[in-house]
């Protein structure tokens, strides 16, 4: 180990670069975070404003006119100019300009409060839904505050503070106690627990030791660590999840579409309306121009659809924030509205139902041979590949302590394994296909072979020359919480299929274990997207979850591509709509479940708000709905909309 100095330069710790409370610390409460948003300031203080040029209005009306002067400005200000910007470069009207007007109209009749209270209520519901989005980015996108800038290098016995975009894969960090991880790597001397909520999202520290691996953000716990890098500063795991932030909510559900539509085609018809009334009444009924003028801003405040445009996104923002806190990030609302419509869940095999790594739970030998001879060189040739099935015939001889024999002419053989030289002798170590051509003498291996795989085990055969040494039976296992995961998703009416490219009888074998509903075995990565084109037109809606390279079709043809965060690659990573940063896939049935919910509160919202416009309409005609009122009925539709949907954060 290189010498450490005895004084060093800090790396920043948590606390020092986020401002966030570390670990053990609680948050702060989350009204006074509502409160430092400047659209919630404004709105308050307009509505103060309010309050007191309603007190002085009695004995100073001139103060009076001009607090509510001042309570217009501030209030409705940043309403107007985007309703403005909106007129003006897109040629178009918006829910902003009418509420605006509204006011504006009130107040040209003398009711000054009225006007001064729609704009209050106005700009806090438009507080409480800028303060929705803020606070689902905050939780998706919080981690990237965390995003390290130093790392403390040791180079040749010494210490030194260098930036993250010098780091290379072998280079030696020191991590002290509170400080951020500032790359991938793996532990290579100490022992701490290790805070990886902003990755994955779990609560609980994990404890780390020697060959561990950890994460750049993520936030060392009270031991030292030393930490050998093992990917750059573009190419770890935080900062794929920074460019998947940077995608999140650029996508909007297919219902917020519309209703963008709706809305300006709404808002012209209301303003069309309005200006017949003003026209119309006193031609026609022979009412005063202003009786007229009053009963058309009181449908132009009734009618307009801020309620109605509130309905949606304050509730897919929070489902996405909520699902943020648990390690599960959706790239749009768009995807949390198809995620409710899931009728079927088709799960790759490797890697997302099992662990993707390989065990060696077999190792038959022909009789007289030294097992752990036969061992030894087999970890000498595969030590030196990087397939699973080589790296599982390494770590069994780990495991022994048995020392791999020096191989030399090792080679690849493309589509079948992979051979080498040991003391002058030719090894071959591959798939166990030739024995589907062995002949009489050999039915000792074929029987053998039969055997591993009809208990769901992947067989490889060793080779001297072209005998028979040993067959080698290993088996992927299935992750813990799978069979959870899949009686889930079953219990909320929702079939479960697997999908993958090995043989029918070890994918029986996982299928069963698992309890899923469909098997299909044996598939390429084409074959795996005709599959789910052919769950979807069969079912409706499919979640492709998956990790691998050969994944990637699959996820872009599922209606939701879920790809595992963990240790799933780039290709699945970039093509998920969904991703599971820490694997849960146990997650997917309540991630499903919240989706509908979502899905449930925006029909809810949608039919209150209609409701209330329509009521509110039939009253101003009907029943000489009072201006106040008016605002009232309208602006507490729109702020029981929002809060409805802001629910969801805690559900």
């Amino acid at each position: 180990m290189q010498a450490i100095p005895k004084t060093m330069p800090h790396a920043q710790t948590a606390e020092q670069k986020s401002g966030r409370p570390g670990p053990g610390r609680k948050p702060q409460f989350q009204l006074k975070t509502m409160l430092k948003n400047k659209e919630m300031q404004s709105a308050l203080g307009s509505g103060l404003l309010m309050l007191a040029a309603w007190g002085v209005s009695s004995w100073q009306p001139w103060l009076s006119v001009a607090l509510y002067v001042i309570s217009y400005a501030l209030g409705g200000w940043s309403k107007a100019k985007e309703g403005v910007e909106t007129l003006v470069k897109e040629k178009d009207l918006d829910v902003n300009l009418l509420m605006i007007a509204a006011a504006l109209g009130a107040a040209a009749i003398g009711y000054w409060n009225e006007g001064a209270m729609l704009i209050f209520i106005f700009a806090l519901s438009g507080a409480l839904e800028s303060y929705t989005t803020e606070r689902s980015g905050k939780d998706i996108s919080e981690l990237m505050a965390l995003k390290p800038e130093t790392a403390m290098r040791l180079e040749n016995g010494e210490m030194s503070l260098v930036s993250i975009d010098v780091l290379r894969p072998g280079d030696l960090l020191l991590v002290k106690p509170g400080e951020l991880i500032p790359a991938d790597g793996s532990v290579f001397k100490g022992r701490s627990a290790v805070n990886q909520a902003s990755i994955t999202g779990e609560s609980m520290p994990i404890d780390k030791t020697t060959g561990d691996e950890v994460f750049a953000g993520t936030i060392n716990g009270e031991g030292v660590l030393y930490v050998e890098v093992t990917q750059s500063s573009e190419g770890t795991l935080f900062s794929k999840i920074i460019k998947l932030v940077e995608e999140a909510q650029n996508e909007v559900p297919d219902s917020q579409r519309f209703i963008k539509r709706f809305e300006a085609l709404y808002a012209r018809i209301v303003v069309g309306v309005t200006a017949v009334l003003i026209l119309g009444l006193p031609l026609v009924m022979g009412w005063t121009w202003g009786a007229s003028f009053y009963k058309a801003m009181v449908f132009l405040v009734v009618a307009s659809p801020c309620a109605l445009v509130s309905s949606i996104m304050p509730a897919m923002l929070s489902a996405i924030s909520n699902r943020a806190r648990r390690g599960i990030l959706f790239k749009g609302g768009a995807h949390v509205e198809n995620m409710a419509l899931t009728s079927v869940v088709a799960f790759d095999k490797t890697g997302t139902l099992t662990l993707g790594a390989p065990k060696v739970t077999d190792w038959i030998t022909a009789d007289g041979e030294d097992a752990q001879e036969l061992l030894a060189i087999a970890a000498g040739i595969e030590g030196l590949s990087m397939h699973p099935l080589a790296r599982a015939v390494v770590e069994k001889a780990e495991a022994e302590r048995v020392d791999q024999k020096k191989a030399e002419l090792v080679q690849s053989l493309t589509g079948w394994g992979v051979e080498g030289e040991v003391d002058g002798v030719l090894w071959r170590i591959g798939r166990s296909d030739m024995l589907d051509k062995a002949g009489p003498a050999d039915a000792f291996w074929v029987s053998e072979r039969t055997r591993l795989e009809q208990e769901g085990k992947t067989v490889s055969v060793m080779l001297e020359g072209d005998r028979i040494a040993a067959l080698i039976g290993m088996r992927d296992e299935l992750r813990p919480q799978a069979r959870e995961a899949v009686q889930r998703l079953q219990k909320l009416g929702i079939k479960v299929a697997m999908l993958t490219g090995d043989r029918a009888e070890t994918a029986e074998v996982i299928a069963k274990q698992a309890g899923v509903d469909y098997v299909f075995a044996g598939l390429l990565p084409q074959d795996k997207v005709t599959r789910v084109r052919e769950l979807r037109e069969q079912h409706g809606h499919v979640v492709m979850v998956g990790d691998g390279v050969n994944d990637a079709p699959a996820l872009a043809a599922a209606t939701v591509g879920m790809g595992m965060g963990m240790n799933g690659s780039g290709a699945a990573l970039e093509v998920a709509d969904v991703v599971l940063m820490n694997d849960g896939i146990e997650e997917i049935a309540s991630t499903v479940k919240l989706s509908r919910r979502a899905r449930t509160i925006v029909k809810q919202n949608m039919v209150f708000a209609l409701s209330v416009i329509v009521l509110l309409i039939a009253g101003n005609f009907a029943e000489n709905l009072a201006l106040p009122l008016g605002v009232v009925g309208h602006e507490g539709s729109t702020l029981l909309v929002i809060l409805n949907g802001l629910r969801l954060l805690r559900s």
